[in-house]
C-alpha cells in the first residue's frame, strides 16, 4: 500500500507533487502521516460502531475484540511510521527556519535602530550592537548547518526525549543574552580609540556592575544540569516513565508529556521572558556595561526556577496495581476466576503521560505467571475504553495453569507494576 500511494504521489518526471504521501519529502511526509491519522480515526470509529467486522469473527464477543485489536494494532504501527518520518522531515528542514529566524531579528534590530536614530543620530553603539548581531547570527547559522539532521541550532535544547527542554530553552536564552552582551563589549572595545573610554568599557564588566546577571545565569544553567540528572536518576528507578516523542514542539515548553499545560514550566518560561526582556531594555539604555539586573527581579527568577526543579522532583510515579477481580458481564453468575475469564486490573499510571496514542497502547503487557498477555484495544468513539490508566481487562489464557498466580503490568515505558497474587481455578 505504501509503494502504491508513493508511486500515486509521485509524476511521471520524479517531481513530488501536492499530494505526495511518500516520506521522500517532507511535505509529502506531513500529508502522508495526516493522512494516516485520518483513516486510522476513521476505521477507529467504524469498529466502535460495530461495522467492518469479517462473518467468521462476528458471532464471537471474545474473537471479534480480539480481531479489531491486531487490526488496530497493526494501522497503528502504520501511523506510528509515518509519524517517525514526519518528524524526521521536519527535523531536516527545522534548521532553515532557524536560520530565517535569526536574520530576522537582525533584520528587525537594524531596522529598529534606523528608527530610533532619526533625530537623535546613528552612534558608535549602534553600529557595535549591529555588529554584534551579525557575528551571533553567523555563529548560529554556521551552528544550524552543522547539526541540519537534527534540529539546527535548537539541537542543544532537544532533550532525549525527542522534546523541547523547558530547562534547556531558558539556559540558553540567557547563555545567548549574555554572550551577545559581551561581544557588544568587546565590539565597542575594539573600536574604542580613547584611553578613557576603553577603561570604562572594561569596568562595566565588573562583577558588582552585573551581579545580578551573572548570578541568574549561574542558576539557570545550574537548574538545566540538575533537571536532566534528575529525569535520568528517576528513570532508572522507574520513578518516571517518558516515552519519546514523534518530533518536537513549541508547545512542550509549556506543558507536560501529555500535552496538558504545566504551571511549573509555564511560570519558569513567563519569569525568564519577562526578567530577558527587562535585561535586554538595561542593555539598551547602558550600552557599555553588562546589565544591572536589580537582585529583586533576579531572587524571583531564582524561585521561580526552584519551583521548576521541585516539579521535577514531584512529578511522575510508578504504576501500581491494587487489586485482580474477575470482570463480570451483565447477566453473568458471580465465581472464581478460570482461564478463560476476563480479568479486571485495577490501580494506577498504567498510561504513562503521551502515550494515550494506539501504537503506545498497544504495547502493553499484562505478565500472568509465566505468561505474556497483550492488552486488547477496545475502540469506542473517540478513543478507547481499554486500556485506561486506572482499569485493564484482559483475558486469562488456557496456558496458565490453575493455582496461585502473580499478575504484574508492564507499560509501554517498559516500567513493570508490583506483583498481585491471584487465585486461577479450572
Amino acid at each position: 500500500m505504501a509503494v502504491q500511494e508513493a508511486r500515486q504521489g509521485t509524476g511521471a518526471d520524479g517531481v513530488h507533487e501536492g499530494g505526495c504521501t511518500c516520506g521522500d519529502c517532507p511535505h509529502g511526509a506531513r500529508e502522508g502521516h495526516r493522512r494516516a491519522v485520518a483513516a486510522f480515526l476513521r476505521r477507529r470509529d467504524e469498529f466502535a460502531a460495530g461495522l467492518g467486522l469479517p462473518a467468521a469473527v462476528a458471532h464471537s464477543a471474545s474473537a471479534s475484540r480480539q480481531w479489531v485489536s491486531e487490526e488496530l494494532t497493526q494501522r497503528a504501527e502504520a501511523v506510528a511510521e509515518r509519524g517517525r518520518a514526519e518528524g524526521e522531515a521536519w527535523l531536516a528542514r527545522l534548521w532553515l527556519r532557524t536560520v530565517c529566524v535569526v536574520w530576522g531579528v537582525v533584520l528587525a534590530l537594524l531596522l529598529g535602530e534606523a528608527l530610533t536614530a532619526v533625530g537623535a543620530g546613528w552612534t558608535g553603539a549602534r553600529t557595535a550592537a549591529l555588529t554584534a548581531a551579525l557575528v551571533a547570527a553567523g555563529v548560529l547559522s554556521a551552528a544550524s548547518w552543522l547539526h541540519r539532521a537534527s534540529g539546527g541550532a535548537l539541537a542543544p535544547v532537544i532533550g532525549e526525549d525527542n522534546r523541547m527542554s523547558t530547562s534547556r530553552t531558558v539556559a540558553a536564552c540567557w547563555v545567548l543574552f549574555v554572550g551577545y552582551a559581551v561581544l557588544l563589549l568587546a565590539v565597542r572595545l575594539a573600536a574604542a580609540s580613547d584611553h578613557a573610554e576603553r577603561d570604562a568599557l572594561i569596568s562595566g564588566l565588573d562583577l558588582a556592575r552585573g551581579a545580578g546577571v551573572v548570578t541568574v545565569l549561574a542558576v539557570v544553567c545550574g537548574i538545566a544540569v540538575v533537571a536532566r540528572r534528575v529525569v535520568g536518576l528517576r528513570i532508572l528507578a522507574q520513578r518516571l516513565q517518558k516515552v519519546p516523542a514523534h518530533r518536537p514542539r513549541a508547545a512542550d515548553l509549556l506543558t507536560d508529556d501529555s500535552g496538558r499545560g504545566a504551571f511549573t514550566d509555564i511560570q519558569y518560561v513567563a519569569i525568564s521572558a519577562v526578567a530577558l526582556l527587562f535585561a535586554a531594555v538595561r542593555l539598551a539604555r547602558r550600552p557599555d556595561q553588562l546589565p544591572d539586573l536589580p537582585w529583586g527581579l533576579g531572587v524571583v527568577v531564582l524561585i521561580s526556577a526552584v519551583t521548576y526543579l521541585a516539579g521535577k522532583y514531584a512529578e511522575g510515579g510508578r504504576p501500581v496495581v491494587l487489586s485482580v477481580v474477575r470482570a463480570r458481564e451483565p447477566g453473568d453468575l458471580d465465581g472464581p476466576i478460570r482461564t478463560g475469564d476476563d480479568i479486571e486490573i485495577r490501580g494506577a499510571g498504567f498510561v504513562p503521560p503521551g502515550a494515550q496514542g494506539a501504537d503506545r497502547l498497544s504495547r502493553m503487557v499484562v505478565r500472568i505467571g509465566n505468561v505474556d498477555v497483550h492488552v486488547p484495544l477496545v475502540p469506542v468513539t473517540g478513543g478507547f475504553s481499554n486500556p485506561t490508566d486506572g482499569v485493564l481487562t484482559v483475558p486469562v489464557p488456557a496456558e496458565v495453569e490453575p493455582g496461585a498466580v502473580e499478575v504484574q503490568v508492564v507499560t509501554a515505558a517498559g516500567v513493570a507494576t508490583n506483583r498481585c497474587i491471584v487465585q486461577v481455578t479450572e
